[in-house]
């Protein structure tokens, strides 16, 4: 019998406002593995969501992305990251006010720091914004897993006004934009 071959997983933590918005769209994802909601940027260890909410400890809401390269790559993961929030508004998604909501990529290497910087500068060159992008680019330190009530949660209330409001017109645009990139909805 011959052996198979382990899959070469990667891993982006990117904020982009609400990580229940975040996570909800990269679950969609083909060669997205597992999306965990947390906090990541801070100084602060093992944050809780009400400490995080008070946009004082440093971190971030985050994503953690594990993805299969060979079907999705950590460009494309960028490029639908900045086309589902607005990288434009400074340490504000919409409804959603404080550092906690900044617009972040925690790079894990000088390889990916590369790419979102050419992302960027993409994105900037094809005036896709009317204003300039205020992502920040970090240098991933720690992430902190959100408490269990956070994970899949458009999911789970997909009801709840925000998750109308907000997280379902990113799905449409998702859908509009990167069809072909999506898992099979069964």
């Amino acid at each position: 019998m011959k052996p198979t071959a382990t899959k070469r997983m990667e891993v982006a933590t990117l904020g982009g406002g609400c990580f229940w918005c975040t996570e909800a769209v990269f679950t969609q994802l083909k060669g997205v593995e597992k999306v965990e909601p947390g906090y990541s940027g801070g100084k602060l260890e093992n944050p809780t969501y009400e400490q995080v909410s008070t946009g004082t400890t440093g971190h971030a809401e985050a994503v953690q992305i594990t993805f299969d390269p060979n079907v999705i790559s950590y460009k494309e993961i960028l490029e639908i990251f900045f086309s589902t929030h607005d990288p434009t508004t400074l340490n504000r998604q919409g409804p959603d006010v404080g550092t906690q909501y900044r617009s972040v990529i925690f790079y894990r290497n000088d390889e990916q720091k590369a790419i979102a910087e050419q992302v960027i500068k993409e994105i900037t060159e094809e005036k896709i914004f009317d204003a300039p992008i205020v992502t920040q680019l970090e240098p991933f330190r720690v992430f902190y897993e959100a408490e269990d009530y956070h994970r899949n949660y458009f999911k789970r209330h997909p009801e709840q006004p925000y998750c109308s409001l907000v997280i379902a017109p990113k799905f449409a645009k998702l859908r509009e934009l990167y069809l072909s990139k999506l898992k099979l909805q069964v």
